[in-house]
């Protein structure tokens, strides 16, 4: 082949819709940005002795949070809204030798949100956690503040139902001094997260058949989002 034929090659490769297509979808700016929040009643950032201490036994619960600072859904503007999802999963969430379904979810969207928009906030949680949100028990409005002081420092209250305050990891918060973020965050399409430290969290509603108040962990991650 000559020089001539692999130029003209190269021109079509490069200027072939497929490839201008592809390339047009990496330069696209995301649709829907964000702040992220989650808590488990187990240890996510720990070693794993601890981590086989809990498995079976607890991490069956959860709470992910989204607070949408601008962007997109289904058509729908969201944005400076949030949505929370109160899981109660069938085993311990992350563990690779057990099926953490059925689970069910209790999602809390902003009371500000509209009609559409609650229903649009409902069906990006679900694709953001694929499977785990699909049995819902309930919808329901509330006044949802998602507040970041600084990196690491986050505090999430949904009404009086959820409530989470974070900080960043210390080195007293190291105990076997192995510790790793033993299980990732159960949320997709995050641009970063990073375990942090549960000051407080607690669920008081009646849904899901268990409330509690747990704190004092190494439970929760914080993060942005992108799709």
């Amino acid at each position: 082949m000559n020089r001539k034929a692999i130029l003209l090659g190269a021109a079509l490769l490069v200027f072939s819709p497929l490839a201008l297509a592809a390339k047009a979808a990496q330069s696209a700016p995301a649709v829907i940005t964000g702040d992220y929040a989650e808590f488990r009643n187990a240890d996510v950032y720990t070693g794993p002795c601890f981590a086989n201490s809990e498995e079976g036994l607890t991490g069956d619960n959860a709470v992910l949070a989204w607070h949408v600072r601008e962007g997109v859904w289904s058509g729908v503007s969201l944005d400076g809204l949030s949505v929370v999802a109160v899981v109660r999963a069938s085993s311990t969430l992350g563990d690779p030798y057990s099926n953490p379904l059925p689970a069910r979810a209790l999602f809390l969207v902003d009371a500000r949100a509209n009609r559409a928009q609650r229903a649009a906030l409902v069906q990006f949680a679900q694709a953001q956690a694929p499977g785990l949100l699909d049995s819902v028990i309930g919808v329901q409005p509330r006044p949802i503040s998602f507040a970041i002081a600084q990196h690491g420092f986050t505090t999430l209250q949904a009404g009086s139902t959820v409530h989470l305050a974070t900080r960043t990891l210390g080195v007293g918060d190291k105990i076997c001094h192995n510790e790793e973020t033993y299980y990732p965050p159960l949320a997709q399409h995050l641009e970063h997260s990073m375990p942090v430290f549960a000051m407080s969290s607690s669920y008081s509603g009646n849904q899901l058949g268990v409330t509690w108040d747990d704190s004092g962990r190494r439970s929760s991650f914080v993060g942005t989002f992108a799709e």
